[in-house]
């Protein structure tokens, strides 16, 4: 499967970016900090010191498809944690802000406060990561910025993978079934049984869950 070609990311991630600064003035934030700034900035980075990793997240799957929409964080796979280029982020002016137990968490450069910096996510040692690294695609930005994206049928494996996890916030794995679907829509050729199946099935398991992340109550329970 063909990854999005230079136009086609360039106006996609100009998109989204147009988007996220709308969302960003609804909510009063300043100015100057930009997604695709940092994105072109962690690209570069990652590059200069041989990381290798693959784009995932909600940006990866705004560059694999045709219509628009905002996503806030840069989410990226790296075979390890170890692959995290700590030193170099720092030195560059990011943030360190915390490791969960599924990513490490940093923010952009800027002179504005931590939480309106755009979030830099990095993912490793789950299912599906090292294959996302491993096939991931080169598309080609302007300005001579080399961004490795994982392809759509890897991008599946991870959104089901994380709509599948039990702690995570139920809005949030339905959210990841929804990326799913999209996916599968501009993408046809990638649907078969097997995975209509699992899409189901995760589907069912969140319909099974309460608001608060518990198994709903019963008319039998006190």
């Amino acid at each position: 499967m063909k990854a999005p070609t230079t136009a086609e990311a360039r106006e996609r991630l100009t998109t989204g970016d147009a988007l996220d600064r709308l969302w960003g003035e609804t909510m009063g934030l300043p100015e100057g900090d930009s997604k695709e700034g940092t994105l072109r900035l962690v690209a570069r980075l990652l590059e200069r010191e041989h990381v290798p990793y693959a784009l995932i997240g909600g940006v990866a799957v705004q560059l694999h498809t045709e219509e628009p929409r905002s996503t806030l964080d840069i989410d990226l796979a790296v075979p390890t944690y170890a692959h995290v280029p700590r030193a170099a982020l720092l030195e560059a002016g990011f943030d360190h802000t915390g490791r969960h137990e599924h990513s490490d968490n940093w923010r952009a450069p800027g002179p504005g406060p931590l939480k309106q910096r755009t979030a830099v996510q990095f993912s490793a040692e789950d299912e599906g990561i090292a294959d996302a690294v491993e096939r991931a695609s080169i598309v080609d930005l302007t300005g001579g910025v080399r961004l490795r994206v994982a392809t759509v049928a890897d991008l599946v494996v991870l959104k089901l993978a994380a709509a599948a996890e039990p702690t995570r916030r139920p809005s949030k794995r339905e959210h990841d079934v929804a990326d799913v679907l999209a996916l599968l829509e501009e993408h046809p050729d990638l649907r078969s049984a097997e995975l209509v199946a699992r899409v189901q099935d995760v589907r069912r398991r969140l319909l099974s869950v309460g608001l608060d992340g518990s198994a709903p109550r019963t008319g039998d329970e006190e």
